[in-house]
């Protein structure tokens, strides 16, 4: 993901590290306030055609769910059956028609204002599709391996037993009939996998490859000019820490400096500590070939920029609406409109968090390298909903 995303880690590369709190942390919770729309600023401004196909691609993914299902943890987020209806209605409107399509989010549904237990303010992030050169076998400078998902990576969604654990994920690999941890980035760059044909493709810039592991999916482009997109296939469930923050503890940059260009320029200045640096960093992701529309989130549909958003499903679950209100990176205008929850991130945590998904190219590259924007959204939930819920939780 972009710049400050490299902020969430807390482990260090031998480096000074704040003093730990004194007392626990609060523990996170999502607190829903119901507002009209009349009250979400520059809510009349909103392209709603626009935002529109974007739910129905999340809805065919709800359309496969038991209708009986309760969609998240909160009530006032209903049942997939509610969410079913709600798609059945949208697939009504006619394509382009900004009247239409503004009337059926007025009518379907219900804005509540999200809140952690604190206040309603929350950071939002970017991310992009980062483009990087590269060959099917390893040639001349093009040795750094992009792995496809290994056989033995197991993945365990710990929702599945016991559902306050919604949102959490394990991974690992079977040895013995025991599962223990998998492989970590070092171990991977040092050859833990070597020899066993998961290599997709070989990139030469060890930088943009820890990159495209950040962001999640790419494009890889071949020397006749052709491209291959990949994605994220999973990852090897180690702690996600934050190479930024440990150049801030280092006294490197400021925390206001770090930016995804000034900590690639840093690595690259820097190549023997830079590898240090993103091997601390344990998390791992593999990739597969995609074919199509993409990159692909977390939903299993492919993402558009600027609506869809990766957000922290502990606290809110794929598919959702929400009006996000926060300011564009570059020019520091207002950014408010329609965003579909649509993909997670290891650095999104928290009931008001969110990353941007900007596209492909080198302005959605500066907006995600560069955001680091405070801002708040409000949960667009189905009017169903209501009468079965209490007004806020």
């Amino acid at each position: 993901m972009a710049a400050v995303l490299l902020l969430a880690g807390c482990s260090g590369l031998s480096l000074p590290q704040p003093d730990a709190p004194t007392t626990p942390a609060e523990p996170s919770v999502l607190n829903l306030y119901p507002v009209g729309f009349d009250k979400l600023s520059g809510w009349n401004g909103d392209n709603f055609a626009e935002a529109l196909p974007v739910l129905i691609r999340s809805c065919a993914v709800i359309d496969k769910k038991d209708a009986k299902v309760a969609i998240g943890s909160n009530e006032l987020m209903g049942t997939y059956g509610d969410w079913q209806k709600i798609c059945k209605d949208a697939r009504l409107i006619r394509p382009d028609n900004k009247i239409e399509a503004k009337y059926f989010f007025e009518t379907r549904f219900i804005a509540y204002q999200a809140a952690s237990s604190r206040d309603t303010d929350g950071l939002f992030t970017g991310y992009y599709e980062p483009e990087l050169k590269g060959r099917w076998a390893a040639e001349a400078e093009y040795q750094i391996p992009i792995y496809s998902r290994p056989l033995d990576l197991v993945l365990i969604d710990l929702g599945e037993f016991r559902p306050e654990y919604a949102g959490t994920q394990l991974a690992g690999r079977l040895t013995d009939n025991k599962l223990v941890p998998f492989y970590s980035r070092a171990e991977i760059n040092n050859g833990a996998l070597r020899g066993r044909g998961l290599e997709l493709l070989w990139v030469a810039d060890p930088v943009e490859a820890f990159f495209l592991h950040i962001q999640g999916s790419g494009r890889v482009r071949l020397p006749d000019g052709s491209h291959v997109r990949v994605g994220y296939a999973g990852r090897n469930g180690r702690r996600y820490t934050s190479i930024g923050r440990e150049l801030v503890a280092k006294g490197v940059m400021p925390l206001n400096d770090v930016t995804a260009p000034a900590i690639m320029d840093w690595l690259r200045a820097y190549p023997a500590a830079g590898t240090e640096l993103m091997n601390k960093n344990e998390s791992f992701v593999f990739f597969r070939v995609i074919e199509g529309d993409g990159p692909i989130g977390a939903q299993g549909i492919a993402l558009t920029p600027g609506r869809s958003l990766a957000v922290d499903r502990a606290f809110l679950p794929l598919g959702i609406p929400l009006w996000l209100d926060t300011t564009d990176p570059i020019d520091g205008r207002p950014f408010r409109r329609v965003m579909l929850a649509q993909d997670t991130g290891s650095a999104i945590k928290g009931p008001v968090r969110g990353d941007v998904f900007w596209g492909f190219g080198e302005t959605a590259a500066k907006r995600a390298g560069l955001m680091k924007q405070r801002g708040s959204y409000y949960l667009l939930l189905p009017k169903a909903a209501e009468r079965v819920a209490p007004a806020s939780q």
